[in-house]
């Protein structure tokens, strides 16, 4: 084994609520005889690792010859966040695994003993029907809060063999979300153990990182993710945006890429901005807005194309992100060849959790052109009478392109990324 490869196995010493989690199962625990475990709280204070640990652990103790399911909002964010830090340090304990990545099953081996563990996303309704019909040992839920009710209560009504468990783990949501009513509130009831986490119970977080943390949220994020505190999100989505660190004359120099988000509307505005990167930062240089209603006039996809090349200019744009929704508006700008167009990725919270980091780490900042952004920064509020996590769908469509922006073409890290993005020719 590599040397880089041992350092990343490397464990700290746990902290007690980790040592809790690994062990909590065990005949001589003070909780082996609860059904289920609820680990939340704040990010990256050490849940899932050993949530994952104490799980398969458990498994290989209990059970011989049986299927367990370890659930995720995706299988992608389930193989990146659970499976893939999970394999090696297994390996490394001595576990033989076997990882079937096209059935999305993993067979375990421990002391003789052999299990099937396999692998589900739960990301809408209709993924309820995927662990239908099974029969388990047990089931990890990994970011339950992410995923629908319909996919969890099916997955613990497959946990019919005597002695089957339940593991949960996420971070907190909206106070009113049906986990945090049906199960946290409710522990006691459930014969559940519940241990809530603090980024301090992470040993192997300096308090340089901790601090790092501290300084990348605001508002109903920094109590959520930061806190570990069921919040409800109120007040405006943005609200530590300011002029004196967000606004900035058009800097001077020769820009290493250029990028176009769109959010496309007919009856509702349409807003597009236009961005460069430069030393680093990326820069909102530019943008259009058209409000159909407020103008008395209604553009064509044609007339909203003309205000999209005129944005442009003569810069070679890299990529334009538009709304996904916006089919005809995006067929429009591939029949006429100039730029390449994407799909825009629009998961809204996931989204404004990910523009909050680049606005507080700086590495977007609005140019004093675009006065509609900077109208809309003051405007944009949640809405309060959603259960929910749901901005005001007023105000909201520069915030949208900004949020495409950020989720979609920022995010790919490299302008030479959309190079494959070009249309296929029949």
């Amino acid at each position: 084994m590599s040397r880089k490869a041992k350092q990343q196995l490397a464990f700290k010493a746990f902290s007690a609520k980790q040592l809790t989690v690994l062990t909590w199962w065990c005949p001589s625990s003070p909780y082996s005889r609860k059904d289920a475990i609820i680990c939340d709280g704040a990010v990256r204070s050490g849940k899932t690792v050993c949530m994952s640990l104490s799980f398969i652990s458990w498994a290989m103790a209990a059970f011989e010859d049986t299927s367990f399911a370890i659930c995720g909002k995706t299988i992608a964010s389930l193989r990146r966040n659970v499976i893939r830090p999970m394999l090696p340090v297994l390996a490394q304990l001595g576990f033989e695994c076997s990882e079937k990545v096209s059935r999305n099953e993993i067979e375990i081996s421990f002391g003789g003993k052999t299990n099937s563990f396999w692998l589900f996303g739960g990301k809408d309704e209709s993924s309820a029907s995927l662990i239908q019909g099974m029969t388990l040992g047990g089931v990890l839920l990994d970011e339950v809060a992410l995923m629908p009710r319909s996919f969890v209560e099916q997955a613990l009504a497959r946990c019919s063999l005597d002695g089957s468990k339940f593991w949960f783990n996420c971070n907190p949501d909206n106070p009113l979300h049906w986990f945090h009513e049906e199960w946290i509130k409710k522990h006691d009831e459930k014969n559940c153990l519940y241990l809530h986490f603090l980024m301090e119970d992470n040993p192997s977080l300096t308090p340089e990182i901790i601090s790092r943390y501290h300084s990348l949220y605001s508002g109903t994020f920094y109590e959520r993710f930061v806190e570990g505190k069921w919040v409800a999100a109120e007040g405006l989505v943005y609200p530590f945006f300011s002029a004196e660190r967000h606004i900035c004359p058009v800097p001077q120099g020769d820009f290493e890429c250029w990028y176009i988000s769109c959010d496309y509307g007919t009856v509702n505005p349409s807003s597009f901005g236009l961005w460069g990167l430069l030393d680093g930062v990326w820069y909102r240089v530019a943008e259009y807005y058209h409000d159909s209603r407020a103008l008395g006039v209604q553009r064509t996809d044609e007339e909203h194309y003309s205000a999209l090349e005129e944005l442009a200019g003569g810069r070679e744009i890299s990529a334009v992100a538009v709304d996904p929704s916006a089919a005809s508006f995006i067929e429009c700008i591939r029949r006429h060849g100039r730029f390449k167009v994407v799909h825009a990725k629009n998961d809204v919270t996931d989204g404004i959790r990910k523009v909050s980091e680049a606005l507080k780490s700086e590495k977007i900042k609005i140019c004093t052109p675009c006065r509609d952004i900077v109208r809309e920064f003051s405007l944009y509020r949640w809405d309060n009478n959603c259960v929910k996590d749901t901005p005001c769908k007023t105000n909201d469509h520069a915030m949208d392109d900004m949020r495409y922006f950020v989720t979609t073409l920022m995010s790919s890290g490299d302008c030479s990324f959309f190079a494959i993005a070009t249309e296929r020719k029949e």
